[in-house]
């Protein structure tokens, strides 16, 4: 069993590499403008066309807004994220979780964590080693000392992560249950922060439902819930949540398919703003009139301060 890491040598860890790999360099658009992950979308979830600059729409608010930058993503730093109070049989399917991880392409740059206690447990740095990042992969302890909140640990993974002016995004396996402070409520008082900090860094966390160990779990509605928490996660974030039914899944390879060409369909849109003094959030929405494509974006986007 791995044991609980130490927070300032994970905090080290991730800012040696990240150092190394150019990472904290400011986001390229510059001051007063705002970067963000758009996915195209096809029909039915197949490869969309290639979309161009004059394909999109940028609407903040109500008002149409200048795009002053749409180029495709290449680099891509995508943190697995699983929370350690799953059910131990989902491990059963990290064999397609692996085929996922190695599958993606050499500019993507892959960690593994596990969410306990509230912290993100570092198992593996991000590399483009695919094969290194799935030794990373082991059963979820399971136990009721991991009982506590996913939306903690993304807090947690997220405030390490450096500036990057490249693509980011959280896979997240978890119930969506807070154990630590939800209380069993229709929404994670910790639900709107996870939110804000991932728009804030343009950092996309697609989720997918797994049960859990603990028999409170097992309930509808606590479940239905906690899935529907997930579901506004994603849908906040640019990315999707994928669930069938509250039981575990018969096979997460659809969701592997789907999420790898939602990655290798991902654009970094620049535009100018202000958020004033002190910065704000602003709804934001993108749009096309191409022909059998649509987008994933986030509902908000941070303008950052302009003194």
């Amino acid at each position: 069993m791995m044991k609980k890491a130490d927070p300032t040598r994970v905090v080290l860890m991730i800012g040696t590499l990240a150092l190394a790999l150019g990472v904290f360099d400011a986001v390229a658009a510059g001051p007063g403008t705002v970067t963000m992950t758009v996915t195209a979308v096809g029909q039915k979830d197949t490869s969309p066309p290639l979309v161009t600059k004059d394909d999109v729409q940028l609407f903040l608010n109500k008002e149409r807004t200048q795009v002053a930058d749409w180029k495709h993503g290449e680099k891509l730093y995508l943190a697995v994220l699983i929370d350690d109070s799953l059910d131990s049989e989902i491990a059963s399917q990290w064999s397609d979780l692996k085929a996922f991880l190695a599958g993606q392409p050499d500019t993507a740059y892959i960690s593994v964590a596990y969410a306990r206690n509230g912290t993100a447990v570092l198992a593996q740095d991000f590399t483009n080693d695919h094969t290194l990042a799935a030794q990373a992969l082991r059963l979820p302890v399971g136990n009721g000392g991991a009982f506590s909140s996913p939306y903690l640990a993304l807090l947690d993974l997220m405030k390490r992560w450096p500036s990057s002016a490249d693509r980011r995004s959280i896979l997240l396996i978890s119930s969506g249950i807070d154990y630590l402070r939800g209380n069993f409520d229709l929404r994670s008082p910790d639900l709107d922060s996870t939110i804000s900090r991932a728009q804030k860094q343009n950092i996309n966390i697609w989720t997918i439902y797994a049960p859990d160990a603990g028999h409170r779990g097992r309930g509808f509605f606590l479940v239905s819930r906690a899935q529907s928490n997930l579901s506004q996660l994603s849908d906040a974030t640019g990315a999707e949540s994928y669930y069938l039914g509250t039981g575990a899944p018969v096979t997460l390879k659809p969701y592997f398919d789907e999420l790898s060409t939602h990655l290798s369909n991902q654009y970094l849109l620049t535009f100018k703003a202000s958020g004033g003094a002190k910065g704000r959030f602003e709804r934001v929405r993108v749009r096309t009139e191409l022909a059998h494509a649509e987008f994933l974006a986030a509902s908000e986007a941070f303008l950052p301060a302009v003194e």
